[in-house]
């Protein structure tokens, strides 16, 4: 997942309670090719734990292929 920022106080905790703070963050992430900004905290953390479980190399080219296709599109770009 990609990393909470500081003042994501809620985010944090929640992250830390389902231990998908033990993930290493990365550029991209499950949450942001399936809503982003958009998510409300506790559904992006249920997608954190659902990357969590199911984390496989072929998983992360999805993830990798998925965002490429996204800023392609430039969906879900609100600024």
């Amino acid at each position: 997942p990609r990393p909470a920022l500081f003042n994501q106080v809620n985010l944090i905790a929640l992250r830390s309670e389902e231990g998908v703070d033990r993930l290493k963050p990365g550029l991209t992430g499950w949450a942001q090719v399936n809503g982003r900004d958009e998510l409300a905290i506790p559904e992006k953390v249920s997608l954190d734990v659902e990357y969590m479980e199911r984390r496989s190399f072929w998983f992360d080219i999805k993830i990798l292929w998925l965002t490429m296709l996204k800023v392609v599109k430039r969906v879900g770009v609100s600024h």
